[in-house]
């Protein structure tokens, strides 16, 4: 058995405007920022982001889809509803954050495939508020245990450097988790870290605090808990999930555990199976292969999609 396990930041997926789902606190931070965001262009939205979650994984759609910047669970289930299809039974995990902007993390799943009977939200100590990482504890149909954690560690906004220290709290904060989950479930458990860091894996925040390692045998050799960051390989080749002044930048990362490398939990990654997703409709016409965002107000494109690409692994049984 295979599971094709992807994450995308779906760029500013929020409910409608003037949407009687959102509370009073957080109308007065969005304040006109969503002015335009109509029932229609959510609409349109979702069909954009569906049409590429469909096509992953040779057209059967992800098994796990971790998704951040996602408003509330009602958009959730338009999404879950949107890339439906046969012998699929999507369902989804998800925990409101306190983030200032109301943006979370969740998972769409494949009941059929797995299941989620234990979700944890980690609170990340900082000034103001910021995602929670996102655990899930999903159960295969053979009963394989595998602990996916989404993340969206917070952005660089003031400045990378700036910023970093918050990032450096959040890394601190996912590799506490891991060696935590490691001692209630063996040093062999299966934990796979999804989603979009805001740093690239040879910033600190990655190498020292979340301690995710370039080099396998650092992982497989490890007393205590460290992670194998498998997108090193393709920043290789160049390829980045996010671009800043048309610089590719590997914001979007999948971090693996001692237990899916070697296989001792049950569950293992299959090498070289990692990737950026790029299908040629995302991408904007030019000279650099930026990703064609979606957008809103009047820098709205209904032919885009969001401003990062997917990332993916498989992982077999």
């Amino acid at each position: 058995m295979e599971y094709y396990a992807a994450f995308w930041n779906v760029e500013n997926l929020f409910d409608v405007s003037n949407s009687p789902r959102r509370s009073d606190k957080l109308k007065r931070v969005l304040k006109n920022e969503l002015s335009g965001w109509t029932e229609a262009i959510l609409e349109k939205k979702l069909d954009q982001l569906a049409s590429i979650i469909k096509k992953m994984n040779t057209n059967l759609g992800p098994d796990l889809l971790g998704v951040c910047e996602v408003e509330n669970v009602y958009v959730l289930e338009l999404l879950a509803d949107k890339i439906s299809q046969a012998g699929r039974s999507y369902k989804i995990a998800h925990d409101d954050s306190k983030d200032n902007r109301g943006i979370d993390v969740a998972f769409i799943y494949d009941s059929n495939k797995l299941t989620a009977h234990e979700i944890f939200s980690h609170y990340i100590q900082k000034r103001t508020a910021t995602r929670d990482l996102f655990q899930v504890n999903f159960k295969t149909n053979s009963g394989k245990f595998l602990v996916a954690i989404g993340n969206h560690w917070p952005a660089r906004l003031g400045g990378q450097y700036e910023s970093e220290p918050y990032r450096m709290m959040a890394g601190e904060t996912l590799a506490y988790f891991h060696e935590r989950i490691r001692q209630i479930y063996g040093k062999d458990v299966a934990v796979l870290a999804m989603g979009d860091f805001n740093d690239e894996p040879f910033n600190r925040s990655l190498t020292e605090y979340a301690r995710a390692e370039q080099t396998r045998t650092k992982v497989t050799r490890a007393h205590s808990a460290k992670f194998l960051n498998l997108m090193w390989p393709l920043m290789g080749e160049g390829l980045g999930s996010y671009f800043g002044q048309n610089d590719p930048k590997m914001l979007d990362q999948i971090l693996v555990s001692k237990g899916l490398l070697t296989g001792n939990s049950g569950l293992k990654v299959v090498d070289n199976s990692v990737e950026v997703i790029r299908f040629k409709e995302m991408i904007k016409k030019g000279t650099y292969p930026v990703p064609l965002r979606f957008g809103r107000g009047r820098k709205m494109n209904k032919k885009g999609f969001s401003d990062h690409y997917p990332v993916a692994v498989v992982i077999k049984e």
